[in-house]
């Protein structure tokens, strides 16, 4: 049994017996945690015998997912779905778990020129040399990217140039095949394969995305959900999350 394995079962004697069929588990979470979300299901799945069903999403989309009326179990989800509200009245009063956070970094095709971004000045300089930049701006990720363009005096100029992806994977498929010049925006989403990383942003130019979790009001897995939530806060879990680029 894996020490993950192992942690999992711990947890589970510690809460309130499951029930003993298996359930699938309706989980929403955003498009920048999908890495350790991914590895951590699989851990989850194979020690519990539940199923982790997942829709992720851009803050938009969950806002739109968690207010649809479709139900769900838990949710794994930027700090700005909460801020909706609509959405946070889906989930119980009270203080939400934060599970990971991350910041913005800037990257290129893999084998390009690297451009310097070790100052606000010279990423500044990086960004008004660079023909176009893609980013999600349709996310919490990118909303702090369009921000960080405001505060370097340089909105207006990077608007023409700027092309929104729709998602994560879109956003490494384009810069992977050279459809763009700079790809900016969390940086664990830009650690992939066809791109070179640059490096994160300079310190103090954007806030970290914080995803929080909580279970739904309501879920008609609740018991699970909660031992899932549970399991993404063990130290078995944070490495996981470590090791995909994110902060525990």
């Amino acid at each position: 049994m894996t020490t993950l394995a192992a942690a999992f079962v711990a947890l589970t004697l510690a809460v309130a017996p499951l029930a003993a069929r298996a359930a699938d588990v309706q989980v929403l979470a955003g498009g920048g945690i999908a890495g350790p979300m991914g590895e951590l299901a699989k851990q989850f799945e194979a020690a519990s015998g539940h199923k982790l069903v997942i829709r992720f999403g851009t803050t938009p989309e969950l806002i739109k997912m968690a207010t649809s009326g479709e139900p769900f179990d838990l949710a794994v989800v930027p700090r700005e779905v909460f801020r909706d509200e609509a959405a946070r009245a889906r989930i119980p009063p009270g203080p939400t778990i934060d599970i990971a956070r991350v910041g913005l970094g800037v990257a290129v095709k893999a084998g390009a020129s690297k451009p310097d971004i070790s100052t606000e000045a010279h990423l500044k300089q990086a960004l008004l040399k660079a023909p176009s930049i893609a980013t999600i701006p349709a996310s919490a990720g990118g909303m702090q990217v369009l921000k960080l363009f405001e505060r370097l005096g340089i909105a207006a100029e990077m608007r023409p140039k700027t092309r929104a992806m729709a998602g994560p994977a879109e956003l490494v498929k384009a810069m992977a095949a050279g459809d763009a010049d700079l790809g900016m925006f969390l940086i664990n989403v830009l650690t992939a394969p066809g791109l070179d990383v640059v490096g994160p942003v300079p310190a103090g130019l954007s806030q970290d995305i914080v995803f929080t979790a909580a279970v739904a009001n309501g879920a008609k897995e609740a018991a699970v959900a909660q031992v899932f939530l549970y399991f993404l806060q063990t130290p078995e879990a944070k490495k996981v999350i470590v090791a995909k680029g994110m902060m525990p």
